[in-house]
């Protein structure tokens, strides 16, 4: 790989990573006012310690960035329709953090989980039939937000 093929290679995964983790530094900085209302719920014997969240999100926008730069990196002719479902589930996960936390419409955002599974799902797919490996680094995200609908699902009956 010469120099400028492997200049362009970092240049992208840099882009990659920058766009979720920038996403995710924006929604939270955005709905930090809402932390002292979440700290006062009820919350499920289940729930992880708050120091974990910053940790998981931070992994976590970091495999999507990844994934999203090998499929961009691929060449295929179907890397921006593969892109789609990126961008759309980082915008339902950008507005998951204001109606949770900013809003504190519980049930509502227990159903854009719902939505933002999905999209995660179509991601991991599109990104699967351009790069096995990208489908496969979204499936702690899927996991996560799978974990966050039951948690936020309990959220909202323990405080209706």
């Amino acid at each position: 790989m010469g120099d400028t093929m492997k200049k362009r290679t970092i240049l992208t995964y840099v882009i990659f990573l920058i766009i979720p983790l920038a996403v995710g530094g924006l929604s939270a900085l955005i709905t930090y006012h809402g932390m002292p209302a979440y700290q006062q719920l009820a919350k499920p014997a289940f729930t992880p310690p708050p120091s974990l969240f910053p940790i998981v999100w931070n992994v976590l926008y970091v495999l999507m960035g990844v994934g999203a730069a090998r499929v961009w990196l691929s060449g295929s002719p179907d890397r921006q329709k593969a892109l789609l479902p990126f961008a759309l589930q980082l915008m339902a996960n950008f507005f998951w953090t204001i109606w949770f936390f900013g809003a504190g419409w519980y049930l509502f955002s227990f159903l854009w989980l719902i939505l933002l599974l999905w999209l995660i799902l179509w991601m991991m797919a599109s990104f699967a039939k351009i790069d096995r490996l990208a489908g496969r680094l979204q499936i702690p995200y899927l996991i996560w937000t799978g974990f966050a609908a039951v948690l936020t699902f309990a959220i909202f009956l323990l405080n209706r």
